[in-house]
């Protein structure tokens, strides 16, 4: 029997009490095991003990997912936020070289959310800080249920020879929104692969890149099994990861 493709599944790092942990929605983790029929290996934020290259020797793809917290605007160029923004400096510190490593070395890789963003920094590009309004919600109430944030809520024009479109997901498609910040300027060398009906970038891919290199600033992992053009994105990435595993 082959082995699983081993995926590392970013985390986010935060305190409960005294203690430091590494913390990480289930979604993610039973996405990656579920539509992309990989073995989860959650990757902690390590970014003094972790090298990307020793990260990205162990692994067969990569999963970046999203987060409650905002990228740090000195990594952009970008104004300082609001004071209450949440940080997360090791995420930053390790995911953005771990972006650039995983792509140069032909690594199967997915953003997700804030990962989506973090492709975008680690190459060169910006962030818009506010989303302006009025326009599609991106961002639900808070007060909202959780399946409520997570409903699909605005369209998205996928854009003709990219990767989603060679996927079978052409035209306009339904996605959920859960983000305060958004695609600026985009980096050099990637792609625009869908865009909201107020212009707002959604996703991008790395152009020419040597593995599967995808990002999209929805949540495809929510309840992905029932949702196919969800399902659709994971089935792509695993089979990749699939492929590098049996090349090692």
């Amino acid at each position: 029997m082959s082995r699983l493709p081993i995926i590392g599944v970013t985390a986010c790092s935060s305190q409960i009490g005294p203690h430091a942990v590494q913390m990480n929605d289930d979604k993610n983790s039973q996405a990656v095991a579920t539509a992309a029929k990989g073995l989860p290996l959650i990757l902690p934020m390590f970014p003094d003990l972790l090298d990307p290259a020793q990260i990205i020797a162990s692994l067969d793809g990569l999963l970046f997912t999203g987060a409650p917290s905002n990228i740090e605007p000195h990594h952009y160029g970008g104004r300082p936020n609001p004071p209450g923004t949440e940080h997360d400096p090791a995420r930053d510190q390790l995911a953005l070289p771990l972006w650039r490593a995983a792509v140069d070395a032909g690594l199967p890789v997915l953003g997700l959310c804030r990962g989506l963003q973090e492709l975008n920094v680690a190459f060169g590009g910006t962030l818009d800080q506010q989303l302006d309004e009025p326009g599609p919600e991106h961002e639900p109430p808070s007060d909202e249920s959780i399946e409520e944030q997570y409903a699909r809520t605005h369209d998205v024009t996928v854009q003709p020879g990219g990767v989603l479109s060679r996927l079978g997901l052409n035209g306009v498609i339904k996605v959920n929104s859960v983000h305060g910040q958004g695609i600026g300027q985009v980096a050099e060398g990637l792609r625009i692969e869908a865009i909201a009906e107020d212009g707002l970038i959604e996703a991008l891919s790395v152009d020419g890149s040597k593995g599967f290199a995808l990002a999209v600033q929805w949540h495809p992992e929510w309840h992905v099994m029932d949702n196919a053009d969800y399902r659709v994105i994971f089935h792509a990435f695993g089979e990749a990861c699939r492929q590098r595993a049996q090349s090692r």
